[in-house]
C-alpha cells in the first residue's frame, strides 16, 4: 500500500539524486532511460534503441519521438561501461539501505490504517469507506460525497454546507437518481469515516494516559450534541421517482430546529488515526441510505455519502480486496532425538 507523498519526501529526494547521477535525467523522467554516449563526449538520452545496419534508431526521452544517428558516432565501449556502472549502483549498499528504509516507512504508515478484515486495511488516510461482503469475500468500496438539492435551490459548501432554513419554512433535502452507485450486499455493513488530516498525530493523542484503554462502541443518541457518536448518522432514504429524499428540516418561529428523518440505530466505535466505525445495530432492509453529518443546532450538512443495500446488486466497481500474500515454504518439523 503506497505511503502518503509527504511521508516519503526525504526518501524521494535521495532516490531522485541517485537516478539523476547515473541516468543523467531530470527528476520527472523514468529510471528506464539509457544513455547513448557519443565519441565527441556528448550523449543522447533514450528509453530504448536498436542497431540497424550502420544506423542506430532510438526513442528520445527528451523529445519523445524516434530519432536516428550513424552507428560510427556512438562510443560503444563507453556506452556499455555506463550500463554496467548503473547496474552495479542498483545493488550498492546505499541503494539496498534506501530500499530497506522505504519498506520500513511503508510498513509504519500501513500500520496506521485500521485492519477491517483479514488481509484488508482501509486504503487511504482519509475518506469514507463501506466494508461489504460480496460472494463471501470482504471488500471495501469508497463512498463519494453527493450534493443534496433542497426544494428552494439553496446549496451549501462542501463538507460544511449546513442546512439552516428561514424561520417558519421547511426544506426537503433530495439526491438525484433512484439508486446510489455503491451498494452493500449484506444487511450489517460498516461505514468508516475519517476527517482528520494527520492520522499519526491523532494516534499520538490516543496514546496519552487520558485516552488509554480499548475503544468502546457507543450508541447513537438524539441529534444535536457534539458527541462523535452523534455527529455522523445513517438515515433511511425515501425513493420517489428519480429522486431520493434524505429528509426534511424545519425551523420554528422561535428558532427551534426540527428534523424529519428516518435515522437508523447505530453504534459508533472510535479507531486509531481519527477513524470512526459506524455500524447499524440491526440488519438494514433493502433500499437506499445515506451517511449524514449533523452539525450541532444548525441542522445537517447538505453534502452526504449515499449508499444502498441490495444483496442482488452487481459487484461494486474498483473495490479493494484482501491482499493475498505468496505462501512461504513451511519449515520441516524437528525430529526428536
Amino acid at each position: 500500500m503506497p505511503c502518503p507523498p509527504q511521508t516519503l519526501a526525504r526518501f524521494s529526494i535521495h532516490v531522485v539524486a541517485i537516478l539523476a547521477f547515473f541516468a543523467g535525467v531530470s527528476p520527472g523522467q523514468e529510471d528506464t532511460t539509457r544513455r547513448l554516449i557519443l565519441k565527441d563526449g556528448s550523449y543522447q538520452i533514450a528509453t530504448k534503441y536498436e542497431v540497424k545496419g550502420d544506423r542506430v534508431h532510438y526513442y528520445s526521452a527528451e523529445r519523445e519521438e524516434w530519432e536516428e544517428l550513424p552507428n560510427s558516432l556512438v562510443d560503444w565501449p563507453a556506452t556499455d561501461k555506463w550500463e554496467k556502472d548503473r547496474a552495479a549502483a542498483a545493488t550498492s549498499p546505499e541503494a539496498v539501505q534506501l530500499d530497506k528504509e522505504l519498506e520500513e516507512e511503508s510498513e509504519r504508515q500501513e500500520a496506521l490504517l485500521p485492519l477491517v478484515a483479514p488481509g484488508l486495511r482501509l486504503p487511504e488516510n482519509s475518506g469514507v469507506f463501506l466494508l461489504d461482503s460480496y460472494q463471501g469475500q470482504p471488500q471495501i468500496a469508497e463512498i463519494q460525497q453527493s450534493a443534496g438539492d433542497i426544494n428552494n435551490d439553496r446549496k451549501g459548501n462542501i463538507f460544511r454546507g449546513a442546512v439552516n432554513p428561514i424561520a417558519g419554512l421547511k426544506v426537503t433535502i433530495e439526491l438525484d437518481g433512484g439508486h446510489a452507485k455503491v451498494q452493500s450486499h449484506v444487511g450489517v455493513p460498516s461505514v468508516y469515516i475519517n476527517t482528520n488530516d494527520d492520522p499519526e498525530q491523532q494516534n499520538q493523542a490516543n496514546a496519552k494516559p487520558a485516552a488509554s484503554g480499548a475503544a468502546q462502541p457507543t450508541q447513537s443518541k438524539t441529534p444535536g450534541t457534539n458527541d462523535s457518536s452523534d455527529r455522523f448518522r445513517i438515515v433511511k432514504v425515501e425513493v420517489k421517482g428519480n429522486k431520493r429524499i434524505v429528509g426534511d428540516i424545519k425551523r420554528q418561529i422561535t428558532g427551534k430546529m426540527s428534523q424529519e428523518q428516518h435515522f437508523v440505530k447505530t453504534t459508533t466505535t472510535p479507531l486509531n488515526g481519527g477513524w470512526l466505525k459506524i455500524t447499524p445495530a440491526e440488519n438494514l432492509t433493502s433500499g437506499e441510505y445515506a451517511l449524514v453529518e449533523v452539525i450541532g443546532k444548525e441542522g445537517m450538512n447538505l453534502y452526504v455519502w449515499d449508499f444502498g443495500m441490495n444483496p442482488k446488486a452487481p459487484a461494486n466497481a474498483n473495490a479493494w480486496k484482501p491482499e493475498v500474500k505468496a505462501a512461504t515454504p513451511s519449515a520441516k518439523p524437528e525430529t526428536q532425538q
